[in-house]
């Protein structure tokens, strides 16, 4: 499993409008091989969020970013003005998944 975060801070009372824009828009993920799960994550501490997508591998997100449908989904709407700054992405390979069903271990 592969994680991507996108870590976003948006200014003051335009909370409103970035989840909008969010709700609005077309994701275009379900076109991606690969794809396992997305969630936008609102913070406890005000104007603070993380879109968070899921992936089978690091070569499926990769794939993803370097697709049509990837440049199809970012370019709908503008956060200029709505964000304090540009997103900060962190990625995360699993080393451990643990489910109902069970714990995985991955080897290196």
């Amino acid at each position: 499993m592969y994680v991507a975060m996108n870590n976003f801070k948006v200014v003051e009372g335009k909370e409103g409008e970035f989840e909008s824009t969010w709700k609005e828009r077309e994701s275009y993920l379900n076109e991606v091989p690969g794809f396992v799960h997305f969630a936008l994550l609102k913070a406890d501490a005000p104007g603070e969020y993380v879109s968070h997508s899921t992936w089978e591998n690091r070569e499926a997100f990769v794939n993803w970013v370097n697709s049509e449908a990837f440049t199809k989904g970012h370019r709908q709407g503008s956060l200029a003005g709505v964000l304090e700054g540009p997103p900060v992405i962190k990625t995360f390979e699993a080393i451990i998944e643990e489910t109902p069903e069970g714990r995985t271990v991955a080897v290196s």
